[in-house]
């Protein structure tokens, strides 16, 4: 199992809230919009966390929605071999990559002056609102780096995950970690 895995399985650990789960799940299933609203109550944060630090928040509520339509008519393919929330999770990892290639992304995400536009972003954070201006931080990091951060360092995904989701090198990914990792250090540290 991987780290993201269990990430989001940990977030599953009440036996109670896992049962409830699960028949909200089969409810849902047969048709029942009032369960698969239950479930997205539970999920929407999460999802919408994950689409806004990888698309930008002028996307975010778009394919966070988009996710949850596709949830629900996909959601006969859920088989229960784990969480929901991890089964859902990826479908959104899933629709945010689909989402980026249909934006025209091209491969060449991976190169830019990140650190110049991490600069440019607002000035010297108070020390309680330094969360807001790392969230800010993240949207300035070129594509590539922020893919990869928020894959590995928010969601617990390893770099072979990485690569094979996008397409790259394990090597291009320990790269763009380190690069936006570097970046972010010197933008917080001002």
């Amino acid at each position: 199992m991987n780290t993201g895995t269990a990430l989001a399985e940990s977030l599953n650990d009440d036996p109670r809230r896992s049962s409830e789960e699960r028949e909200d799940v089969r409810r849902a299933t047969a048709g029942d919009m009032q369960a698969f609203e239950r479930l997205y109550r539970t999920h929407v944060p999460r999802i919408h966390g994950l689409t806004r630090r990888m698309l930008g928040e002028e996307l975010a509520d778009e394919v966070t929605q988009d996710v949850f339509v596709r949830a629900w008519t996909k959601l006969e393919t859920f088989r229960g071999d784990s969480a929901f929330g991890t089964w859902l999770h990826r479908v959104a990892v899933n629709l945010v990559l689909a989402r980026r290639k249909e934006l025209g992304r091209r491969h060449d995400r991976f190169i830019g002056d990140g650190e110049a536009a991490v600069q440019r972003a607002t000035g010297r954070a108070d020390r309680p609102a330094i969360r807001l201006e790392l969230e800010a931080a993240l949207t300035k990091l070129p594509d590539g780096a922020r893919q990869v951060f928020v894959l590995h360092d928010v969601e617990g995904y390893r770099h072979r995950e990485i690569a094979d989701l996008l397409g790259v090198t394990t090597g291009t990914t320990k790269a763009q970690l380190h690069r936006a990792r570097m970046i972010l250090r010197r933008y917080v540290s001002r």
